[in-house]
């Protein structure tokens, strides 16, 4: 019964170890870090939407009809106002993520410009060179 008990602990630690590893790698902590701040970042578009776009865009074509963008209703329970809203945070949030990668890789190109990557013979010198320094280091 003990060695039954050992080995169920031995694999339970097993487990929390590998589960652990995972956690703890570098891409799904960049992962978690990435969804809070997309989170947020959905937050502050939402706001943005609601209560300064919206209200100066739609709500004056609304004011004839008397209601509240957001609650623009069409036909039976067809909520229009909210449709409207996520369309267009989808539509920013696309726009800023779209300036964000082309920003990104601009800034990528211009690395790769100022550094170009050395030729085949330039590390086949720096090979060479290397080694002779070090043969000729060694005592005889």
């Amino acid at each position: 019964m003990a060695n039954g008990i050992g080995g169920r602990r031995a694999r339970a630690r097993s487990f929390w170890d590998d589960f652990r590893a995972f956690a703890l790698k570098g891409n799904v902590v960049d992962l978690a870090v990435a969804v809070i701040i997309g989170g947020a970042f959905g937050a502050i578009i939402t706001s943005l939407v609601e209560d300064i776009l919206m209200p100066a865009i739609i709500n004056p074509l609304l004011a004839e009809a008397g209601t509240d963008w957001r609650e623009a209703v069409v036909g039976p329970g067809i909520r229009l106002g909210s449709f409207l809203g996520t369309i267009i945070d989808f539509l920013i949030i696309a726009l800023v993520l779209f300036l964000i990668i082309r920003t990104f890789e601009r800034l990528k190109r211009k690395e790769a410009a100022a550094d170009p990557e050395p030729t085949i013979e330039e590390k086949l010198n720096d090979t060479l060179t290397r080694l002779t320094a070090y043969l000729e280091s060694r005592p005889r």
